[in-house]
C-alpha cells in the first residue's frame, strides 16, 4: 500500500510547544515498521511553528505574520532534525520537501513535484512534507496540512490518507461539549448531514479542525481514495489499517 500520514501539531507537541518525545519516537518506530513490511508512506507534518513557539519560548502561538514565518523557520529546522534522527536508527532515509499553493496550482511546478515524489519513493525514501509557512504567507492564514495532505495523496496516487490528531474520529456531536456523542466508524458519502458535523477549531498551537478534515475528505473520496480520522496518540493503532481492524473514522473513497 502507498499511505500518506498527516501528523498534527497536537500529536507531535505538548500544549507548550515542545517536542512530545515518547510520541514521535513511537510514531516513527511504527512507521519504519510498516515501511519493512514494504509498504510506501509519505509523512505530511505539521509543527514547525508550533514547535518554533516552544524554541523560542514565546508560550502561544503568535498572531502576526513575520513571529509565525520566524517560528516556523526555527521549528523546521527541530523537525526535520528529529525526524532525520529518529527514522535513521531504523536504516531509512528521509527527505524534505516544502510546498506552496503555487507549487500545486503551476502545471509545471506540479508537474516537477510529481515527479520527484515518485523518484524518492522508488528510492525507498520517505518523504517529509510541510506547507512553505516561512514564504507562504497565504497558506499560513487560510492553509492547513490536512488539505495538503489530500493533495499529496491524490498527486502520488495514494491507497490511502490517515488524518493523525487529538481526537478518534468524526463523532455525531463535538465530543468535547457533548458526553453523548458518538463516534461515527464509516461514511460512505460526504451528505449535508456529514459536513454540518464540521463544528470546532483545532489546538491552540495548530490551525485544523474538523472541517478542515472534511474539506480533506472530499478531496481525497472524489479521488478514489480511501481517508481516515484517527487519534494520533496511540501510534501504535496504526497497525490496525494493515490488520484491518478498525480505526477511527473511514471515509470510503469513489472507485
Amino acid at each position: 500500500m502507498r499511505i500518506v500520514i498527516k501528523v498534527g501539531t497536537s500529536t507531535l507537541a505538548y500544549p507548550t510547544g515542545l517536542i512530545n518525545i515518547r510520541r514521535v519516537e513511537e510514531l516513527c518506530r511504527v512507521m519504519s515498521d510498516l515501511k519493512n513490511a514494504g509498504h510506501e508512506l509519505v509523512l505530511i507534518s505539521s509543527g514547525a511553528i508550533g514547535m518554533g513557539v516552544g524554541k523560542l519560548g514565546l508560550g502561544k502561538r503568535p498572531t502576526d505574520i513575520p513571529t509565525k514565518q520566524a517560528a516556523a523557520a526555527i521549528g523546521q529546522c527541530e523537525l526535520m532534525y528529529t525526524y532525520d534522527k529518529l527514522f535513521g536508527e531504523y536504516n531509512h532515509t528521509v527527505a524534505q520537501i516544502l510546498l506552496t499553493g503555487a507549487d500545486i496550482e503551476n502545471e509545471t511546478r506540479r508537474k516537477n513535484f510529481h515527479n520527484t515524489m515518485f523518484r524518492l519513493l522508488e528510492f525507498g525514501v520517505l518523504p517529509v512534507i510541510n506547507e512553505n509557512d516561512t514564504v507562504a504567507t497565504e497558506e499560513i492564514v487560510i492553509g492547513d496540512n490536512d488539505t495538503l495532505g489530500a493533495i499529496v495523496a491524490a498527486n502520488v496516487d495514494a491507497d490511502l490518507l490517515i488524518l493523525l490528531s487529538d481526537i478518534d474520529g468524526l463523532y455525531t456531536k463535538d465530543p468535547h461539549k457533548y458526553a453523548d456523542a458518538e463516534l461515527i466508524p464509516v461514511v460512505e458519502e460526504l451528505t449535508p448531514e456529514i459536513l454540518v458535523l464540521a463544528e470546532g477549531k483545532g489546538s491552540e498551537l495548530g490551525t485544523g479542525g474538523m472541517k478542515t478534515k472534511l474539506r480533506a475528505a472530499e478531496i481525497a473520496v472524489s479521488a478514489g481514495i480511501d481517508m481516515i480520522i484517527a487519534n494520533g496518540s496511540e501510534p501504535n493503532l496504526l497497525y490496525n489499517v494493515i490488520d484491518g481492524k478498525p480505526f477511527g473514522t473511514r471515509f470510503v473513497g469513489k472507485k
